[in-house]
């Protein structure tokens, strides 16, 4: 018994949840508002009248919370739920409407001007009658305002016009809101005319795209909902009424042009967003030129007008945003009685059914960024960037059929110092932020190179959270036109010009960094190619310093080293590049760790600020500090070298343990360039000149060089390059014919102060001799 009584409650269970899965938005909102009123007594439901209108809705959460439908205040109204009434002295509504035929329901909901016109055209008798019908009536005022024409038709023709026109509003079998599925079609009791259903999530249900507005009212021979409006006849597709509508000839041809015409002739749900011909009147005639000459654009310019929903006009009760035919997105709201599209009111005529849609007029033609030129892409906040593209003539450069990509800095990144500049350097400027070639967003990656029309190259940097382009991080916004794609960025950009080296050299603040890198022997490391980041405190942290302090740091040149290689990241990584108030942790060279930061824009340095950061170098980026960095966690074991650090560093303690010392940092942490003097011989001068070469040019030889050619068997040149140990690197043979290098076994040569000189082959003469080609590797 018990286990039958488990599988019975089971199978309520599941059917009370499929219930409620299948139970439509009309149902759900209404319960939704029955439980607002709960407190005016039973079957009571809490409505929202738009002020100044008669319009009420069963609202949903966001428009009650809001107070508002449409952008227009709403007040709360409470009323009998569908289907129950008031009783004398007693809350709330506690009895049961009484159950009629739909003739008598008609007068229970107040649709009596209905029941009037039903009386008169004779089609009492049939809805007092047997039968199953479904009568979406329409309420008083929805006849006051039928057309006065069509009005006085129907009523000067009772018999026939009136009595098709009620018939026009029934189905003959009961449909209540939760069998209204949307996107279904009725066939209603007049010659089989369609009725179009759409049951919307926000609980509107519409009938040829008049609303419900009291619905499910129970009559013994069917249900009666009471609509907002007189329905009429749907017409056919939206390519007929294109086709035949003299104030949308310009869409027509727009829309043969781009062959989207015959899409709105096919079964669907639409909605158009028609431009009238006044409106492709205001566009400027060349952008509408352009459009209509190029299929592509025309296309998409024709879609953005098609959504592949159908939305009326009486379900939008707010901003929502929908995909249209061209794959970007409209946003349809409305404000008060009208219907705005992207915020804007526009909409001059709303609701003209047809079969596989609805149509609004609209009195502006909405342009896709697909349509658009690259440079019509820049929104508000990039205006200064566009004018001045303009302006300086490099619109005209960005060809229609072109591939471009505009890196367009926000208005607010160009200070009055830069406009005030000279025109010829501004456009230098604007030419660094035009790329030669159509890069979307997801296309970038780190480490790339962008080169731009001036001829510049670019490096694109790809963080956890953002994109960066030298020293300027992306914003949303990215968008992409007929010709390119349009980035906002924070900054300007500022490519490159000097190396590391070069603009510590270039800037006296940093005269007294610069020393200590030399003294360290890491001149090299910021000179040469690579990928930096460089905290460089400025002269004021080492005020205090002596010249003795000096010399002792720099006698210890492996504590020096750990000290100046704290200071330096492998990797670029722009203070804009992190994500603000997020711990960012980097090595360091000399193995500890950075913590880095930024917070209101500010980047922090193990909780230093940088006095100035993103100054981008040909291998890296600096970021100004006015501390010298220490690892809190590297012990000192010198008393000397304590005092003097004790001096700079204040913001931390710095551990002591006596004879501790600092490691070796060799530099093999990144690549020297191996630098060579190539040496081809031909005559008997040969070993003269490789002896003089060696006498000029090498000041120390490291490593033995041996080769198979007999230059390396001169005593005095092999006496030139002693010292090496027995590693070699054999670079030489003796060839025939032209002359060519075979390497046969290459290893590292480690050569010390060595310049580079490179001496001009002697060119061999037809019939000449062999010659001996000789490469010396010096690093």
């Amino acid at each position: 018994m018990k286990i039958f009584f488990l599988f019975t409650f089971s199978i309520f269970l599941l059917s009370a949840f499929e219930q409620a899965a299948t139970s439509a938005h009309y149902d759900k909102i209404l319960t939704h508002s029955r439980i607002r009123a709960r407190d005016q007594g039973p079957n009571v439901c809490a409505l929202q009248q738009v002020m100044g209108t008669k319009k009420k809705y069963f609202s949903t959460c966001r428009n009650w919370y809001q107070g508002a439908i449409c952008g227009k205040k709403a007040t709360v109204l409470y009323e009998c739920c569908p289907g129950y009434m008031k009783m004398d002295g007693m809350r709330g509504c506690p009895a049961v409407a009484p159950i009629d035929h739909v003739y008598g329901t008609l007068g229970i909901v107040g649709a009596t001007s209905t029941q009037q016109y039903s009386d008169i055209s004779k089609l009492r008798e049939e809805i007092e009658g047997r039968g199953s019908f479904t009568f979406f009536a329409p309420s008083n005022e929805a006849w006051e305002q039928l057309n006065s024409e069509i009005h006085r038709n129907l009523v000067d023709n009772v018999n026939i016009e009136l009595y098709n026109a009620l018939h026009h509003h029934m189905v003959n079998k009961r449909m209540l809101t939760k069998d209204l599925k949307n996107g279904m079609t009725l066939v209603s009791m007049y010659n089989d005319q369609k009725l179009l259903i759409n049951h919307y999530p926000n609980g509107v249900v519409t009938v040829n795209c008049a609303r419900v507005i009291h619905g499910n009212q129970i009559a013994t021979n069917g249900v009666v909902h009471v609509i907002d409006r007189v329905l009429t006849a749907v017409g056919n597709t939206i390519q007929d009424f294109i086709e035949v509508e003299d104030d949308l000839s310009s869409l027509r041809a727009a829309a043969i042009t781009s062959d989207v015409l015959d899409i709105l002739g096919r079964p669907g749900h639409y909605t158009l967003f028609a431009p009238t011909n006044e409106a492709f009147e205001r566009l400027p005639r060349g952008v509408l030129e352009r459009i209509m000459g190029d299929k592509v654009a025309s296309e998409a310019l024709v879609k953005f007008h098609i959504l592949n929903t159908l939305q009326c006009s009486e379900a939008i009760t707010g901003g929502a945003v929908y995909e249209t035919l061209e794959g970007n997105t409209v946003e349809v709201g409305c404000d008060g009685e009208s219907l705005t599209v992207n915020g804007v009111k526009m909409v001059k005529r709303k609701d003209i059914v047809t079969n596989n849609g609805v149509i609004h007029l609209i009195d502006e033609v909405l342009i896709p960024d697909s349509a658009k030129q690259v440079i019509e892409l820049g929104g508000a906040q990039q205006t200064t960037f566009t004018d001045l593209v303009a302006q300086l003539g490099l619109a005209s450069s960005l060809r229609p059929e072109g591939q471009y990509t505009l890196l367009a800095p926000l208005n607010g990144a160009f200070s009055d110092d830069t406009l005030r500049m000279d025109q010829r350097l501004l456009k230098t400027i604007l030419q660094n932020h035009i790329i030669k070639v159509k890069v979307g967003l997801n296309e970038l990656y780190n480490g790339q190179e962008l080169e731009t029309i001036g001829g510049k190259l670019l490096r694109v940097f790809v963080y956890r959270t953002a994109v960066c382009i030298e020293n300027s991080c992306m914003v949303r916004g990215s968008k992409e036109g007929r010709n390119g794609f349009i980035h906002i960025f924070r900054q300007i950009i500022n490519p490159a010009e000097k190396t590391l080296h070069e603009m510590l050299r270039n800037d006296k603040r940093f005269s007294v960094f610069l020393s200590l890198v030399k003294a360290a022997d890491l001149d090299d490391v910021l000179s040469r190619p690579g990928e930096w980041t460089l905290f460089v405190p400025t002269n004021d942290a080492f005020k205090g310093l002596t010249d003795d302090d000096k010399d002792i740091l720099i006698r210890d040149k492996n504590a020096l080293r750990n000290i100046l290689l704290y200071h330096l990241t492998q990797g670029v990584f722009i203070g804009s590049g992190f994500e603000p108030g997020v711990t960012n942790i980097l090595k360091t060279i000399q193995g500890g760790k950075l913590y880095l930061k930024t917070v209101n824009d500010t980047l922090l340095v193990n909780e230093l600020k940088s006095r100035e950061s993103d100054l981008m170098a040909t291998n890296g980026v600096i970021h100004v500090i006015d501390k010298l960095l220490y690892p809190a966690d590297l012990p000192v074991g010198n008393d000397q070298l304590l005092t003097i650090l004790k001096k700079l560093i204040k913001y931390i303690q710095i551990k002591f343990v006596r004879d501790s010392t600092f490691k070796e940092i060799p530099l093999t942490f990144y690549s020297p360039e191996i630098k060579y003097t190539r040496i081809t011989a031909g005559g008997s001068d040969n070993e003269e000149k490789l002896k003089k070469l060696l006498e000029e040019e090498v000041t120390k030889v490291t490593k033995f060089i041996e080769g198979d050619g007999h230059l390396l068997e001169d005593e005095e040149i092999k006496r030139l390059l002693q010292g090496a140990g027995t590693e070699y690197t054999k670079v030489t043979k003796v060839i025939e014919g032209e002359p060519q290098i075979i390497e046969r076994e290459i290893k590292k040569v480690h050569l010390e102060e060595a310049p580079v000189r490179k001496v001009q082959p002697t060119r061999r003469t037809q019939g000449g001799t062999a010659r001996r080609r000789t490469r010396l590797a010096y690093p």
